[in-house]
């Protein structure tokens, strides 16, 4: 009797998931989040490529796959708590601080040591760096990913599984275009201070400065991208001078 009654509830839970899969609103809610995450993964892709350039080919792999990894497991976790976290004042300030440091960092990263030595520092501060951005940058993926979803936890687990192999893709080829084309590093550390003066700005604690001043919206970024790449050049080259 145990066993068929086990049978039983297995078997509607099987239909059940079948009826869900053959399901319209499905299928448009999933490619909904495919689509986001490609759109929303980019930063991301930029970050992880960012941080892993400079490392020998095979760390180069595992720094990819571990940030791409971290960048979806930190999307999943946050997903419950992303919209409270948004609520709390001062918390973007300090996610669009911690950006700031990272572009000015990866830009000014002196490649001129060589060692083994030095190669394995390099793949934890790659690690890390990619941890602490991903932690940042995952809250406007989490909130339109979590939208999308609108509550289907089968959904948010699928779409955001399916954006692994996109942010590693993404990730991978960013770091050929920049052995490429170097300029594209510049590029790279300018889109992570326009995300990060754009976090900062749209802190709830400065959002009645901003809507009455409306300029400091489009100012922002343009700040944020302007102060990394200002102060990561003059390191760079400050770095350099000191050799």
């Amino acid at each position: 009797m145990t066993f068929r009654w086990g049978t039983f509830l297995f078997l509607i839970e099987a239909g059940t998931r079948i009826e869900l899969l053959q399901s319209t609103v499905f299928w448009i809610g999933l490619l909904k989040i495919i689509w986001i995450n490609i759109i929303l993964s980019g930063d991301n892709a930029v970050v992880i490529a960012l941080a892993a350039r400079s490392l020998p080919h095979s760390q180069q792999k595992k720094a990819v796959l571990f940030g791409s990894g971290a960048a979806v497991a930190m999307r999943i976790g946050l997903t419950v708590v992303a919209v409270k976290l948004l609520e709390m004042p001062y918390l973007q300030i300090i996610g669009g601080v911690l950006l700031l440091w990272i572009g000015v960092q990866l830009l000014s990263e002196d490649e001129g040591e060589e060692g083994e030595g030095k190669h394995h520092g390099s793949l934890m501060a790659a690690i890390r760096t990619i941890l602490i951005a991903d932690l940042v940058m995952s809250l406007d993926n989490v909130i339109a990913v979590a939208a999308a979803a609108k509550g289907s936890m089968v959904l948010l687990v699928l779409g955001l599984a399916i954006s692994i192999p996109l942010v590693i893709f993404g990730s991978t080829l960013m770091i050929r275009l920049m052995e490429r084309y170097p300029f594209i590093v510049t590029l790279g550390a300018a889109l992570i201070g326009w995300v990060a003066g754009e976090t900062i700005s749209n802190d709830t604690a400065l959002h009645e400065f901003v809507l009455s001043n409306a300029w400091v919206h489009s100012a922002g970024p343009v700040v944020g991208a302007a102060l990394v790449l200002g102060l990561g050049t003059w390191l760079q080259k400050r770095s350099l001078s000191n050799e």
